[in-house]
């Protein structure tokens, strides 16, 4: 099965938690603080395999959980850090964000690697706290927690070649004739249901990558038919190979077969149309085909060069494989995504900040804290040792928590919750 879009859940370890404890020996009078802090926790790592061809191994593991750092020791040991978790994904995998559409990475090319969670940072131990004020505290920070994320997962297969054109055209017989590959070929519509990838070589030993892509029809990029599902696939091809049947056998005006597919490809992506493209007037064998070809050239308008061929017969094969060789060398490679050079451009994005705290009530009256920012510090909170929840109390009132509750009405006594874990006001 030829998997090419998954969602996925990833999420970061955590970092390990700090350590309380105080030197013990024998001859050192004054021991002190001596609570390493904790590791790192692993990042998730998105590395390309060559030998990976689809993402089929992501519809039975849509989950990557990376393990947590060490926790800190005694003597001023620090928690060993997490190893990446690296996750094999086959070239031309593009990651997006699902909750913002960002993409994250376009991965391309053998053993490129992207963070795609980072991992927390360690918890501090006691020995960060001491203070000429408080020389033995009793405070160790929680690891941070790992970032999380759900992500979706597109795969755009790598080829130079891309064949457009209506169904039954004849593009899976072409790629048979110039290729080892070996698509399946029928005659009905729709008999090419995955893409293919063959490898064609021509007779001055030049050699390029040619897929043949499932049959457009009208409507395509609003998800009519097969071919909504692999028009991405035709976003890395250097040169669009459009096979049209000349034969006009199904009744078809190869004409408006071609401003069809064409219309098709500027819905999905109007990029698309920068591409060079070739026009291959498939079946030439067939009666008809040479005054079809002729009024086709009498209504083309666009500059792009016409072959007439037959796949089948091979006659006229060999100059279009030359032409497109020659394409291909003089057409540079069309990045997907806009990239910048940090050395000579700075991108200043303007992003919305982010609101430290919401509190809001719930039908029992109680208070409800929360926030993200608040939550991580929450988090990193060691709730069994009092000087650490006190220095959370701090924390809050720093940050305006104590006075917004005022203002919302909260009085003596009443109930505030954050997360899972409830307390009362205190004025």
């Amino acid at each position: 099965m030829f998997v090419d879009k998954v969602k996925v859940y990833v999420k970061g370890g955590d970092g390990g938690n700090g350590q309380v404890s105080f030197r013990r020996e024998k001859y050192v009078p004054d021991g002190g603080p001596a609570g390493g802090d904790g590791g790192r926790g692993s990042s998730v790592v998105f590395e390309v395999e060559e030998g990976l061809r689809t993402l089929m191994d992501f519809r039975y593991q849509r989950h990557f959980k990376a393990p947590r750092g060490e926790h800190g020791r005694p003597k001023n040991q620090h928690g060993k850090n997490a190893d990446d978790m690296i996750v094999k994904v086959p070239p031309g995998t593009t990651v997006i964000d699902d909750e913002t559409g960002q993409v994250i990475a376009d991965l391309t090319k053998h053993g490129q690697k992207a963070v795609i969670a980072k991992g927390g940072r360690g918890g501090r131990g006691n020995t960060r706290f001491a203070t000429p004020v408080n020389p033995a505290p009793e405070i160790a920070e929680n690891g941070e927690p790992g970032q999380e994320r759900d992500i979706i997962l597109e795969l755009k297969v790598l080829a130079d070649v891309g064949l457009v054109g209506f169904p039954s055209v004849g593009k899976s017989t072409l790629l048979s004739v110039v290729s080892a590959a070996k698509p399946k070929i029928a005659d009905y519509h729709f008999t090419t249901i995955v893409p293919n990838l063959g490898v064609v070589e021509t007779e001055d030993s030049r050699s390029f990558v040619m897929a043949d892509l499932p049959g457009l029809i009208e409507g395509a990029h609003e998800g009519v038919g097969l071919g909504h599902q692999f028009l991405r696939h035709i976003e890395r091809t250097r040169v669009i190979v459009h096979v049209i049947d000349m034969s006009a056998l199904e009744g078809r005006d190869p004409y408006e077969d071609y401003l069809l597919i064409n219309d098709e490809l500027k819905q999905y992506n109007m990029r698309l149309l920068e591409r060079p493209q070739i026009i291959v007037a498939n079946k030439m064998d067939m009666p008809g085909s040479e005054e079809n070809l002729e009024e086709f050239k009498g209504k083309l308008t666009d500059d792009h060069p016409v072959f007439p061929i037959s796949a089948i017969t091979r006659q006229g094969v060999r100059d279009l494989l030359l032409t497109v060789a020659d394409k291909i060398e003089q057409t540079p490679e069309f990045p997907l995504h806009e990239q910048t050079e940090e050395s000579t451009r700075v991108l200043y994005k303007h992003e919305k900040d982010e609101v430290p705290f919401v509190i809001s009530r719930d039908d029992d009256g109680t208070f409800v804290i929360s926030g993200a920012q608040i939550e991580k510090l929450f988090k990193m909170t060691d709730v069994t040792r009092e000087e650490s929840i006190k220095r959370f109390s701090r924390q809050m009132r720093g940050m305006g928590i104590d006075d917004a509750l005022r203002e919302r009405g909260a009085k003596d006594g009443d109930i505030v919750r954050l997360m899972k874990f409830e307390f009362e006001f205190v004025d």
